[in-house]
């Protein structure tokens, strides 16, 4: 449970690293003319859409042990949270 007490900031933040990156790595491929920069005022947005293109497929492939730790880490309490509204579900069946 220990090495599991963390998951979901540790995933959060390699998340956010990977998308850092990848927005570093856009920006500097721009900046030097390999990939266009935008039209006008577009160029930060352009930019950052992406970088979440790149990202997000990076991130799923990357950090899918991060994932499943965190999915580990969550799943009690979800379950927890359903059994307790099957069970209110219940009652306010009975009281019908």
């Amino acid at each position: 449970m220990s090495s599991h007490k963390f998951a979901t900031l540790r995933y959060t933040a390699l998340r956010l690293g990977l998308f850092v990156a990848s927005f570093a790595v856009v920006w500097v491929l721009a900046y030097v003319h390999v990939i266009p920069l935008g039209l006008g005022a577009s160029n930060i947005f352009w930019l950052l859409l992406l970088a979440v293109v790149i990202s997000a497929p990076l991130s799923f492939v990357l950090l899918r042990k991060q994932r499943d730790a965190m999915a580990e880490q969550i799943a009690p309490r979800v379950d927890r949270q359903r059994a307790r509204f099957a069970a209110s579900v219940g009652q306010e069946d009975g009281l019908k």
